[in-house]
């Protein structure tokens, strides 16, 4: 056999290269950057190798199992099929179809007249919405309350900007005696709130519904937070991805609707929670032009542009709402009454075991009380310090099958303490998935004393 001059040589080249794709690089230099200290650590990145590991009902992950409405998918494969230019970039801050349907539909809503070009942006996700607020808005100092239990990006969003996050407890209400407790009955103390404002107050971050307790905020509660607001001259970031998921008649009410508000405050929302399509990764912000225009000079110098398919078909379901609104051929509101009853469902099959359940008002969430299991299984496996909510959630996943989320999480590490008998379970689930779940939860009741 002959072998090529150049074999050696291009050998050694293959197994150098080899070599440095499995080494570590060492540097002199600090290697990463210093904004990225103490956020490091992901509970989803834990809790979803674990998920992988075992066999088990995924009540933990927020995101429905089901497909989206038929009107949806249809729109998405006739974006994928259709014009070809839907292949290619689309206006930097939003497919034109998408903020015009957007700005007449929300600026109804919210009594404002929207220019589409400059009330509007389009982000990946409200997850992009959020962190292109925080960083457009928050400089080095800049404090940020905080609402705890909260969703558990807004701190870290807050320090990679440079801030400090400030946090403002919600506190439960004791149920009275024989009767289910209300994610409603989580409070706000109006002293404490006001306490936390400060000369160095530049925003406060409000979610209504609130994840993880599935608390819809009052308009009286708004009202308190809105006149802080005016009065201390601070920004609000109003986390609205929820706002179609009420229950039992609750209302949601946008903060930026209340008299002054407008003015300063940031709307998010999300196409993949408003439609049961979560991996489109569609979100958007609202707001009046002389902030938006801060956010847009992130936008454009980052990821400059969003997929235009998705776009499209978001569009195309925000036309048809558009037509079916208030009806009761309406999606917004059809889900959350199919969602209602899989909340009571899964409130009824918790409870079997002798979990506390707190009755969501809103969002895709519930919170059931483990306190009783923490005085009777205290010494279960884990860290020192790991918070106990923490430990029997991986207990339940590898040894009844099924996922929640701790609580404590969703809390201020000092309060993580306080605040470690709780577990998030998700109830947008298919029918499938919750006879699962009764499954698990007969065979979990069967091993009970």
């Amino acid at each position: 056999m002959l072998i090529p001059v150049d074999w050696e040589p291009s050998v050694r080249a293959a197994e150098a290269t080899l070599f440095s794709a499995h080494s570590k690089l060492t540097m002199t230099k600090r290697l990463q950057a210093r904004r990225l200290d103490g956020i490091d650590q992901n509970l989803w990145v834990e809790f979803g190798k674990l998920t992988k590991e075992y066999d088990v009902v995924n009540l933990g992950q927020g995101f429905p199992d089901f497909s989206p409405p038929d009107f949806a998918t249809q729109a998405f494969q006739q974006a994928t099929s259709g014009n070809f230019m839907l292949n290619q970039y689309t206006r930097a801050f939003g497919y034109p179809p998408l903020t015009n349907v957007l700005a007449s539909f929300f600026g109804k809503l919210l009594g404002q007249e929207m220019d589409p070009l400059t009330n509007v942006l389009v982000t990946v996700g409200a997850y992009g919405a959020l962190f292109t607020a925080f960083q457009a808005l928050v400089d080095e100092g800049d404090e940020v309350i905080i609402m705890e239990p909260a969703f558990d990006c807004y701190e870290p969003m807050t320090m990679m900007a440079g801030g400090c996050p400030v946090f403002v407890t919600l506190k439960p209400s004791p149920a009275p005696k024989g009767k289910l407790g209300a994610s409603n009955d989580w409070q706000l103390d109006p002293a404490e709130l006001a306490s936390k404002f400060t000369p160095r107050t530049k925003i406060l971050v409000l979610n209504t519904p609130n994840n993880p307790l599935g608390k819809v905020f009052s308009r009286m509660e708004l009202e308190l937070v809105a006149n802080l607001c005016q009065q201390h001259d601070v920004l609000c970031i109003s986390d609205e991805v929820y706002q179609w998921l009420v229950y039992d008649g609750h209302q949601h009410v946008s903060i930026a609707s209340l008299p002054g508000m407008w003015d300063r405050t940031l709307t998010i929302g999300s196409a993949g929670k408003s439609f049961s399509a979560t991996g489109w990764k569609v979100g958007w912000v609202m707001g009046p032009d002389n902030i938006m225009k801060h956010l847009r000079t992130v936008h454009q110098n980052s990821i400059f542009h969003c997929p235009t398919q998705a776009q499209a078909a978001v569009a195309q379901c925000f036309e048809r709402e558009q037509q079916h609104f208030g009806q009761p051929s309406s999606y917004f509101l059809q889900l959350p009454q199919a969602m209602e009853l899989n909340r009571d469902h899964m409130i009824r099959s918790l409870q079997s075991v002798g979990l506390k359940l707190w009755i969501s008002q809103g969002s895709y969430f519930l919170i059931a009380d483990i306190s009783d299991f923490k005085s009777k299984m205290p010494d279960l496996p884990g860290a020192e310090d790991e918070p106990y909510d923490r430990r029997f959630a991986k207990w339940m996943i590898k040894n009844m099958g099924l996922v929640g989320i701790p609580v404590s999480t969703f809390f201020s590490r000092p309060h993580q303490k306080d605040f470690d008998h709780y577990i998030r379970f998700c109830f947008v689930k298919d029918k499938a998935t919750l006879q699962a779940m009764d499954e698990r939860l007969r065979k979990w009741k069967e091993l009970q004393p």
